[in-house]
């Protein structure tokens, strides 16, 4: 009983970070939710970007804190300090960057898988049936066979990568883990198109092949790459003695939303026997759209997909994934058998495969749950119904720059991105300013990209929430702080008359 008793102070004495008042700790819990719930709600009485005070910047040089503080005190430096200099993509006014919207519903499952705080890593517990539900789901979206394998990661920049290391590892087999890419590694040659995003000559540097591997293919103005010049390319690099093994399609380019010949480039990959990967990093999903999904044919046939739900598919960051054809090749490329990672038949530590054996990570969130939940509760076709809605209003952009004689288009519009600049003298410099004046006041968020060495604005529809009205207040914007740059008229342009909601 003596110990007994001992045991028992020393259990009462024990530091733990659980509250010691639960319901003051609801009480604040309730409080957050509902600002929250409120920021979403109101977020069109706010400007879509702030630039940062230096008073604000300063309070995150602050020492390291040694010594407690209160929830609601870390709180209200949260709601003055960090909420009102977001990046601002929850605004429908936000179309600078292909940045999805997430959603009330999204924010409450990332609730939900916090306080589970379950680590996707490996074992036996639901959650890693809720990523495999998503595996399912994704295969039967795409077309592809049962065997077929799938995981959540960081982002498209991650599945890109871990594709590069799947066709790596099915061309010179498993022992270039253990070895590196020796000799025969380093005639190895992927291809991709002069349009395709950053990461792929990324991925071939991280995967020891180096950039000067990687081909990049001329392109079409709609920026799709050359199908003919990419086969002559090939028979070039064979002719000198390199080995062809990857090519990976763009289904959706970043800076105007190209979409290569899928059907063309899975023919050709399968007749030369090399890996066919889409980078499908938003576009991807424009298969749940039935006017997109016609110009994704041939996706069915890669060997392998990247893409993002947090983007067309509006899932809050981040929740990237990429979908293997062939399981048993993925996990090749992954699988490291380790004691502490041993497997049973039955206990926590049933389940084979892990989630572990697919990808480099072994600590991973449940970033599954936040995609079930958007998928259960809005449905593909709504989601679909959403994709098609951010082409239509990308497609009432693009007339609207070409109603105003002072803005011209510079690109066509393949999807939801659309590039135009103001008409002036001094165009790049001008059209530069004019984004970052935007961005400043508040109105809008465009980006700018650089097309034929011209500098474009550049507005990337993919927020749920961005109407006409949004729209019409970019294009207002952009004539008159055009005007006000180019110096054509004191700065005083007519507001438009906002448009009515587009129904489609």
């Amino acid at each position: 009983m003596e110990l007994l008793h001992e045991a028992s102070q020393r259990s009462e004495a024990i530091e733990t970070l659980d509250p010691r008042d639960w319901e003051d700790l609801r009480a604040q819990g309730h409080r957050m939710l509902d600002d929250m719930i409120d920021y979403i709600a109101g977020v069109r009485d706010r400007p879509v970007w702030q630039p940062i005070p230096d008073t604000v910047r300063a309070e995150f040089r602050a020492t390291l804190p040694r010594q407690p503080s209160g929830l609601g005190e870390v709180y209200r430096e949260f709601t003055d300090f960090i909420a009102p200099y977001a990046t601002g993509n929850v605004h429908p006014g936000f179309m600078g960057w292909v940045h999805g919207g997430g959603s009330a519903v999204g924010m409450l499952a990332e609730m939900l898988a916090a306080g589970l705080n379950a680590n996707l890593g490996g074992r036996d517990h639901i959650p890693i049936e809720v990523e495999r539900q998503i595996v399912q789901w994704m295969a039967e979206m795409f077309g592809f066979p049962a065997g077929a394998s799938g995981i959540f990661v960081t982002g498209t920049s991650m599945a890109n990568l871990m594709a590069v290391l799947v066709a790596r590892t099915t061309a010179l087999g498993t022992s270039a883990r253990q070895h590196g890419i020796g000799d025969e590694g380093a005639l190895l040659t992927a291809y991709t198109s002069k349009a395709a995003h950053g990461c792929i000559a990324k991925a071939m540097d991280i995967a020891g092949f180096g950039t000067d591997a990687l081909r990049c293919i001329a392109v079409d103005p709609s920026h799709r790459i050359d199908v003919a010049a990419l086969r002559a390319q090939i028979a070039c690099d064979r002719e000198a003695g390199r080995t062809p093994f990857l090519v990976v399609a763009s289904a959706g380019t970043v800076d105007i939303g190209g979409i290569d010949d899928l059907l063309a480039l899975g023919a050709l990959c399968h007749e030369q026997q090399l890996w066919f990967h889409v980078d499908g990093a938003y576009g991807a999903l424009g298969i749940l759209s039935p006017v997109v999904a016609p110009r994704l044919k041939g996706i069915e046939d890669a060997d392998s997909i990247a893409f993002d739900f947090h983007k067309w598919g509006q899932v809050p960051y981040d929740a990237g994934f990429l979908m293997v054809r062939d399981g048993e090749r993925h996990r090749r490329a992954f699988a490291a058998p380790a004691a502490y990672l041993r497997r049973e038949t039955r206990g926590l530590a049933a389940g084979s495969p892990w989630p572990c054996d697919l990808g480099p990570d072994l600590s991973r969130g449940f970033r599954a749950l936040k995609t079930w939940f958007t998928l259960k509760t809005y449905g593909t076709e709504k989601i679909g119904a959403v994709i098609t809605r951010t082409c239509a209003l990308a497609e009432y952009l693009e007339a609207r720059i070409v109603a105003e004689p002072r803005l011209e288009l510079l690109a066509p519009v393949n999807l939801n991105i659309v590039c135009f600049r103001y008409r002036a003298a001094d165009a790049d410099k001008i059209n530069g300013d004019i984004v970052i004046d935007i961005q400043e006041s508040g109105i809008a968020a465009p980006s700018t990209t650089v097309l034929d060495g011209q500098l474009a604005i550049r507005a990337a529809i993919v927020n749920h929430r961005t109407d006409t009205c949004d729209i019409d207040a970019l294009i207002s914007a952009v004539l008159e702080f055009g005007a006000r740059r180019s110096g054509s008229c004191d700065g005083l342009v007519p507001q438009v008359e906002p448009s009515p909601p587009l129904a489609v």
